[in-house]
């Protein structure tokens, strides 16, 4: 039986998993990836950090006792995230800008009020946001002393992560990408499916330090024996929120996905004809071969498991992420608090990286329990008004949705999330999705898969039924974006 090698590589980790073409997993390793904050609202990883750590799990994975005989390498990974690197080395030349990064704020406001953000998101799909990739590497370009003429030359690299791992993994041989992570840089038509010269003007970005972009299950290179210790074809491509897509077979339009992890995402796939609507993203779900390309909407959630680790973290409230539940358990509502975590600004569909976290109502009544509620709650309102615009743009009324991602651990999160958004919440048994769907997208890349036996594939673990009444659910609606609204432009 063929197996397939995950590299699933997060915010918060690394990691490597084996599958066999049953899609169970063999054996899986891990480890974290530090986050750096050199000034309020910026975010950095380190790339070397990246590499070796994703390195040591590929090993660690392939050196168990069955794991040889891999067909294809799958690679999925943070989007938007933006790495530079010279080509000759492989040497990066500064720490990752992360998606989370703020940086270029007042940058992207700039350009804006220049009128420019019609022809962005007409070509793009995208809004004029510091959290697409463009304004990272505008930023780098105009930061590391002598950048612009070294890439001009094409000395230099620029990448997502999965393009800094395959250009590693390769001995340096192939500096490309796939259409979905492509279609996250805010460079790239996602009509015409080539990068664009209007938006490489405009971000004064030379094109010769982009990578080629190729389908979502396509040959992307060979690992280098010397560096992984075999010779693997890596055989599928996507960014995590269109491999978590993939991953619960939501191969038909209309059907969607929400990935609780770090952020939280919502992506719903809107077939071989992209759409557009007030708030929301319209991108590249993926391509494989022989078939047009697939589209999607998206709406992205800047914090969601990231406000349970500011509890623990920030204020004491818990002592581990994993205490919330009880925590928020112990209380019956959250006694009128509302919390905004607008941490790192806010996403879908207000797109205001000036919003800032906001607790309120609260009374001297209040305890931890209903901050903890509270943060529940939070996930799952965002998560709503997302699902909203989406219904909006694509005039499909959801009939279910399909979670995924650490967070789908808290049955207490699902079933508020059902509850406030009047649908059945379906989670699967494996809740790894991004990391599953990158290995299917790997064997359609191998010729071992097709979608029809991984649609099959997929199991119901537990159902979530709304229980709330709709006067009720739409009471605390109003309370979630009266908070909202106190949130918005804060730090403006």
């Amino acid at each position: 039986m063929s197996q397939l090698l995950s590299i699933d590589q997060g915010t918060t980790s690394s990691r490597a998993t084996l599958y066999g073409s049953d899609g169970n997993a063999v054996a899986t390793f891990s480890q974290p990836l530090t986050q750096h904050y050199p000034q309020p609202g910026w975010v950095e990883h380190d790339p070397e950090e990246i590499w070796l750590g994703q390195l040591d799990c590929i090993r660690r994975v392939l050196s168990v006792p069955g794991g040889g005989g891999v067909a294809g390498i799958g690679i999925t990974n943070q989007r938007e995230t933006t790495v530079i690197w010279e080509r000759a080395t492989g040497k990066p030349l500064h720490r990752a800008i992360v998606w989370q990064d703020r940086r270029t704020a007042e940058f992207t406001e700039v350009l804006k009020r220049e009128g420019a953000e019609a022809m962005v998101r007409q070509k793009t799909g995208l809004l004029l946001d510091p959290y697409f990739s463009a304004s990272k590497i505008a930023w780098l370009l105009d930061a590391v002393p002598g950048l612009r003429a070294r890439c001009e030359r094409g000395e230099i690299c620029f990448g997502t992560v999965d393009s800094w791992l395959i250009f590693r993994l390769t001995g340096g041989k192939s500096h490309v990408t796939d259409l979905s992570n492509a279609s996250r840089t805010m460079l790239f038509n996602i009509h015409s499916l080539e990068w664009d010269d209007e938006l490489l003007r405009l971000f004064k970005i030379p094109r010769a330090m982009l990578p080629e972009v190729r389908g979502s299950a396509a040959h992307f290179g060979h690992t280098c024996a010397e560096v992984v210790g075999a010779v693997i074809p890596i055989t599928g491509v996507a960014g995590d929120q269109q491999a978590a897509l993939f991953g619960q077979g939501c191969f038909a339009p209309g059907m969607a996905k929400a990935t609780f992890g770090t952020g939280a995402f919502v992506v719903m796939n809107c077939g071989v004809t992209p759409a557009s609507g007030e708030g929301v993203l319209s991108t590249i779900a993926w391509q494989l071969p022989g078939e047009p390309v697939r589209y999607a909407l998206e709406g992205s959630i800047f914090i969601a498991g990231a406000a349970v680790q500011w509890l623990e973290e920030g204020l004491g409230v818990i002592g581990a992420p994993g205490e919330v539940e009880a925590l928020a358990g112990s209380v019956a509502d959250t006694g009128g608090v509302y919390f905004v975590p607008a941490l790192s600004g806010l996403g879908t569909p207000y797109w205001d990286p000036y919003a800032r976290g906001v607790i309120a109502g609260l009374t001297r009544g209040s305890g931890r329990g209903h901050l903890a509620r509270a943060a529940l709650e939070a996930i799952a309102f965002q998560t709503v008004d997302a699902i909203r615009a989406m219904e909006s743009a694509s005039g499909i009324a959801l009939s279910e949705l399909r979670v995924d991602g650490g967070a789908t651990r808290n049955n207490l999160l699902l079933e508020i999330q059902a509850d406030l958004l009047g649908a059945p919440v379906l989670r699967p048994r494996c809740t790894e999705s991004t990391s599953l769907g990158a290995a299917f997208l790997a064997g359609i890349g191998a010729g071992v898969l097709d979608t029809e036996r991984i649609g099959s594939l997929w199991a119901l673990d537990r159902r979530f039924d709304p229980r709330l009444t709709r006067e009720r659910r739409e009471e605390m609606h109003r309370g979630w974006k009266k908070c909202v609204q106190l949130s918005l432009g804060w730090a403006k």
